[in-house]
This record gives C-alpha cells, sequence and structure tokens, in this order.
C-alpha cells in the first residue's frame, strides 16, 4: 500500500478471488463465396436460418461452401462466416460489383462490365465510409445494392417526395379496352381541345397505378408521351371517359394516378414540425425497397422495406432526437440497398440543415410531380466473360481470392481478433491435388495461432483410397489438423436437389456437439458421439482394408454402418508421428489447457517474481487441474512454480516459469475381446493371463 505523509486512515482493497475462467471452444469460422453479404467482414451466425437471412440460398456456385457452414450449425450455434468474392478484373473474369441505379449507366461492352461509368463495389460498411458515403464523384446514381451481386438486380427502389408525387387527379383521360394503347387525352372532335388537365410526361411514369374512383383501373407501363401512355395488361372494364368527341362539359369522369405503394404509407410525406416551424414546405419523402424480380422473396415485387417520412434535411429528427434525415435512415436499417446520390434535378436543398436552406431564401426543399421507380442494374457475383455465373465455385472465387486478400480466411488469423476453435476449409482446392487452400488454413491459422483445429476434406474427385492418401500426402503435417475421407449425399431443400458436400463442416460439428455433452477432451468419433446428421449415402463408404489404409495415413474414415448409421469412425490428427497428440481430443484438451491458463496467467504480468506470485499461481492453475481431472479429462498433473524454475537468472531477465506437466488421457482406438474355453474341471485361477 501508499506510504502515507501525514495522518488519516487509508482503506485499500486487494483482489486475491483471481481464478481460471472457462473457456469457449464450439466457435467455428468459415470463408467462401456467397451470394449476398458484407465482403471482407467477419459475421457472426447462430443457425441455418440466420445464413440465409444474412448471406442467402445457396445456388450451383456455392453449395459446397454453404452447406458445409449450415451442417456445422445443426450440431453448433456459433459460426463466424467470411463472404469471398472476385475483388478485380482478371483476364476473361469479372469482378464482383454491386447493382446500381439512378443515373446514367453505360450498358455492359463485349458481353462483360467495364470501367467507373457502368460499375460500383462496396465491400462492407468500412468501404462504404471510406469511399462512398459522400456519392459517387461525377456520376448522378441514386442507390446500390447494399452488397456486391447480381442479386441486386432484382432490387427496386421507390421514392415519393411531395404530395403530388404521391396522387394526382386528372380530368379528361380516356382509358378503353386493349392491350396496347390503352390511355389517352379525350379532345373534342370539332374544336381539336385537349381535355385531360396536364401532360403525361409530367405526372405520370411507369409503375404508377390509375384508379376510377376506388376502381384500380391497371399500372402504368410506358408514358409514350405527353398524350398517350400504356398500361401494363389490357384493361377488362367498361371504357372510363367515353367517346373521343364528347364536348367538355358532358362528363365527369376523374381518373387518380397514385403512387404504386401508395398503401404502404400513412399518406402523402407532408412536413415535419421543424419544416413547419421554418416555413420549409415538401422536407419529407417516403422510400419503398420492393423485390422487383422476386429473387430475395420469391414472390415478384414483393415489398421488403418501407421508410415513411423520412427527412431531406441533414439534420432531421425525430421528436425523440433520433436523425431521420433518409440518406441515414436508409444507410442504417436497410439491409438491401444503400444511398449513393440525391435525386438529380429535384434534389434542391436535399442533404443541407434547415437553417441554412432557410438562410438562401429557398421555401421548398425540391419536389417532385411524380414518384421515381429506380430499378438497380449490373450487379456481378463475379464469372466469366459472357457475364454468366460459373456452375462452380472455382471461377465464382479464386484460391487467390479466399487467401492472398484481406476478405477471406486471412481475417481469422490474429487470435487477438477473433476467438475461434474450429476452422472449416469447405471445398478443399488450389495446387495439384486441391492442397493449396488447406495448406494455407494449416500454416497461417491453426499452427500460426494454436488455438483452434483446422478441419479438412479431399476433393471431391478423390475417389479412391489412393487418390485420397496422395492428398494427404500434400498436407502439412501437424496435430492442429483433422482430415475425414470424403463427400456425403444430402437434399438442398432450397432448390429440390441432392448434392455432394464435404464432410469437414459435419466433423467439427460433432467436435462442437462432443464439446455441449461431454466435454473438449472427449473424442468426437464413434458410436456414442460420431453420428452424421442430414445425410443420404456417402459418396464411398470405405470397407474395413480401406479404412485400414485411411486411419494408417492419418485419415479418418467416415462410414456407414447397416442399422446403426453413418459415424466418424476415426479420431487422428495430422500429425504423422507417434504421440499423445496424434488424436483429436488430447489436442483440443490442450487447447483448452493453454488457452484457459493463459487467460488467468496475464494477470500475472508486471506482478513480482516472488514466493507470493509463484504461489498464487499455482493455486490458481492446481484446481483448474483438479476438476479437469474430476471430468476425466488427465490421469495426473502436476505444477512446478517455485525458485527451482524461477532462479535468480530467470528473475533477472523479468521472465517467470510455470511448468505444467500433465498426463492425458487416451481414447479408445483398439478392443481385443479373448473367449476362452476351458475344461470343466479347470479352475479359471489357473488359465486366467494365460493367453
Amino acid at each position: 500500500m501508499a506510504f502515507q505523509v501525514s495522518p488519516g486512515v487509508n482503506v485499500s482493497e486487494i483482489d486475491l478471488t483471481t481464478v481460471v475462467p472457462a473457456v469457449s471452444t464450439t466457435e467455428g469460422a468459415i470463408a467462401g463465396p456467397f451470394r449476398w453479404g458484407p465482403v471482407g467482414q467477419r459475421v457472426l451466425v447462430s443457425s441455418e436460418d440466420e445464413l440465409v437471412k444474412r448471406f442467402q440460398k445457396p445456388t450451383n456456385t456455392n453449395a459446397e461452401t454453404f452447406f458445409t457452414a449450415a451442417n456445422f450449425l445443426a450440431y453448433g450455434n456459433k459460426l463466424y462466416v467470411v463472404r469471398a468474392a472476385r475483388s478485380a478484373n482478371a483476364t476473361n473474369i469479372e469482378a464482383a460489383y454491386n447493382a446500381i441505379g439512378g443515373g446514367t449507366i453505360t450498358a455492359m461492352t463485349n458481353g462483360r462490365l467495364g470501367g467507373g461509368d457502368t460499375v460500383v463495389r462496396i465491400q462492407n460498411d468500412e468501404s462504404y465510409d471510406d469511399d462512398f458515403s459522400n456519392g459517387v464523384t461525377g456520376k448522378d446514381f441514386e442507390w446500390a445494392g447494399r452488397h456486391p451481386g447480381a442479386l441486386g438486380n432484382s432490387l427496386q427502389v421507390s421514392v415519393c417526395d411531395s404530395a403530388n408525387a404521391y396522387e394526382y387527379n386528372v380530368t379528361g383521360l380516356r382509358i378503353a379496352n386493349g392491350s396496347t394503347v390503352v390511355v389517352s387525352r379525350r379532345y373534342n372532335s370539332n374544336t381539336a381541345t385537349a381535355y385531360a388537365n396536364a401532360d403525361f410526361t409530367k405526372f405520370m411514369v411507369s409503375g404508377d397505378l390509375l384508379y376510377s374512383g376506388t376502381k384500380l383501373v391497371g399500372e402504368v407501363n410506358q408514358v409514350v408521351n405527353s398524350t398517350v401512355a400504356t398500361l401494363k395488361s389490357a384493361y377488362n372494364g367498361e371504357t372510363i371517359g367515353g367517346p373521343v368527341g364528347q364536348t367538355n362539359t358532358s362528363f365527369t369522369d376523374v381518373v387518380t394516378r397514385k403512387w404504386k405503394y401508395w398503401n404502404q404509407v400513412p399518406g402523402a410525406p407532408g412536413q415535419s414540425a421543424k419544416g413547419v416551424s421554418e416555413s420549409l414546405t415538401d422536407d419529407l419523402l417516403h422510400v419503398v425497397v420492393a423485390d422487383e424480380d422476386g429473387e430475395f422473396s420469391g414472390t415478384k415485387g414483393s415489398v421488403l422495406e418501407v421508410y415513411s417520412k423520412v427527412g431531406k434535411a441533414a439534420d432531421s429528427r425525430l421528436p425523440d432526437g433520433t436523425n431521420n434525415f433518409y440518406k441515414n435512415v436508409v444507410n442504417d436499417k436497410s439491409a438491401y440497398v444503400r444511398w449513393l446520390g440525391h435525386a438529380g434535378a429535384d434534389s434542391l436543398g436535399w442533404g443541407t440543415n434547415y437553417g441554412t436552406f432557410s438562410a438562401t431564401g429557398n421555401t421548398n426543399f425540391g419536389a417532385s410531380s411524380k414518384a421515381t421507380y429506380i430499378s438497380l442494374t449490373n450487379g456481378s457475383d463475379g464469372g466469366t466473360v459472357s457475364g454468366q455465373a460459373d456452375t462452380t465455385e472455382d471461377t465464382i472465387v479464386s484460391t487467390a481470392d479466399l487467401i492472398g486478400t484481406d476478405q477471406g480466411y486471412q481475417l481469422f488469423e490474429s487470435a487477438e481478433d477473433v476467438d475461434i476453435s474450429l476452422v472449416l476449409t469447405g471445398k478443399s482446392k488450389g495446387g495439384t491435388v486441391g492442397q493449396t487452400l488447406p495448406n494455407y488454413i494449416i500454416d497461417n491459422i491453426a499452427d500460426a495461432r494454436k488455438d483452434c483445429v483446422a478441419f479438412i476434406s479431399p476433393q471431391k474427385d478423390d475417389v479412391t483410397t489412393d487418390e485420397v492418401v496422395a492428398f494427404r500426402n500434400a498436407l502439412t503435417s501437424t496435430s492442429y489438423a483433422v482430415l475425414d475421407s470424403g463427400y456425403k449425399y444430402q437434399y438442398d431443400k432450397y432448390n429440390d436437389v441432392y448434392r455432394y458436400v464435404p464432410l469437414n463442416g459435419d466433423i467439427a460439428g460433432l467436435a462442437v456437439r462432443t464439446d455441449l455433452e461431454r466435454d473438449a477432451w472427449f473424442s468426437p468419433a464413434g458410436f456414442n458421439r460420431g453420428g452424421i446428421k442430414n445425410i443420404v449415402k456417402l459418396q464411398v463408404n470405405p470397407n474395413k482394408a480401406q479404412r485400414d489404409v485411411l486411419y494408417s495415413n492419418d485419415i479418418n474414415p467416415v462410414a456407414t454402418f447397416p442399422g446403426q448409421g453413418t459415424v466418424l469412425f476415426g479420431d487422428k490428427t495430422l500429425l504423422g508421428a507417434p504421440s499423445a497428440f496424434d488424436r483429436i481430443n488430447v489436442r483440443r484438451l490442450f487447447i483448452v489447457l493453454e488457452k484457459a491458463i493463459i487467460t488467468a496467467a496475464k494477470f500475472s504480468l508486471f506482478e513480482f517474481n516472488d514466493e507470493f506470485t509463484r504461489a498464487q499461481f499455482r493455486n490458481l492453475v492446481e484446481p483448474f487441474l483438479r476438476d479437469i481431472q474430476g471430468r476425466r479429462g488427465i490421469y495426473d498433473f502436476r505444477v512446478v512454480c517455485d525458485e527451482s524454475n524461477n532462479t535468480g537468472e530467470v528473475i533477472d531477465r523479468n521472465e517467470f516459469i510455470g511448468d505444467i506437466y500433465v498426463k492425458p488421457a487416451r481414447s479408445i482406438n483398439f478392443i481385443q475381446l479373448n473367449f476362452v474355453a476351458v475344461k470343466t474341471g479347470v479352475e479359471f485361477s489357473e488359465v486366467v493371463g494365460q493367453f
């Protein structure tokens, strides 16, 4: 305690309650091609439903990765997912881009996306904040898909920014039966006077709805010119407006043009309280995000998101003080789109503050007489020169995209950034036998961090025992990796097909299930804990002779046994040498011990290396190891932390040494049962132990 220099009472608290904490061993990690979601960002997913919500359903281009992740989540509920995507155009390969709309977008040339006029790549929130939050320089794009991908081409963003854009009453229209031109101005046949009270191009746009009273007439397909428009389908009701030659006073029909999404919001945008106090009109607008092509929802035209009465001013606020500026509201809340710019000619005052706008003498926040419907285009998953998605994962995302840029497995390299225990490889790829990706994961993540295990499957083409062994021989030998024997066949409920999927997601899932049901130091293999879920059949079901060859080469067979199901029938690591660490349960036992004790030992940093600190360390570790021993994880242990290993030389180097000796529990891999028949008159004591 501190010395006192004047009379007084000093109170100090000394905390001697520190213990070795429990550590989590069930977090998985995977990177790969997904159709949607942020690129180059770790996302924690807890279920298959959440996986679909964040990264969308699988297709032929990513099924192996998707179902590896989904299969893991069938056993556990913690998986960090990183979406990787083509980062730049390569020879005959286009990168992944966001869908965009609202500006002048140059069409694709030579079947592929081109330069800056046509494409925008917003990888994630950080990418948007750094490069796009102030709009796209020199372009008048208004909206982009929230994430890169062709899926964004299904989106439509509609903005209604005034009462007239919300609805508009017009007289003098003639709507007749037919499937082509069905809306036109009515004229007096004698004077050629137009009866319609406005130019079609100024108040009507494709997507608007026309009503006669409360009856829906149809949806506008195209405004051909100032006097002619078409509907999207034939109008099958009675003619509205009567004969073309009627006089101006002889009809009373009024047609109401409404914004397509008028019934999704509580009336026209109107004014906010701040707008009224500042005498500024039309300071609010509505934004609707729709699934125009039905790729997200399964239903064309489904409304995905509605942002009602959001502000045009940068300092717009709700009564509770929440920012209500439409740009910020959409960017913060939307799962589908991002803001890229204010509407072209109608943007007067948008994005300025109320006071700043008022000071210019303006009274209207720039409003339109018609709504806008912006269909997003030019989104790309990345693929071939034809612009069509490849049918495999190899073109959609390359091995380099998974390991060579800061968007794939690199995001799992640092133990200080993210705590993981199980790394899923998904589809092995790269190199002569697909070893590049798994070796990167072994060398740069599992072996480097030493607190997690990589789970690997051979390539789908490796169907013979020799091919699987050749794949194993190309991998780095380590106790921090586990190799299974192949692929399983399972049902894809999203596409109503059956697919072959690598087993590494299941094997990592078995480790999670073992943690939850028993402990990390129990083997995940065998009939008690090694049952595989969601399987129709194995691509190859190894027999006893094949299992012998596989297991002798550190490959864990997955086999189907009649009446007993499909099970993991081995628990070796890829160590490649006889050792306690050539078993999964021992490797995971030491990961638990090391992670927990390291966490506790950090509190000894910067303390004195004296007997008090050393005793405190022993008192932390020994109860923890006794608990592990009581839970069958170890047979025996000893902790040495005293003057014998903390010598004066060690103390003078500012070091602290604790030696922890452990006898790990071993799993049973081989059972020998001896049945001995003896004569009736023989005593068992005479023969027991003799054979």
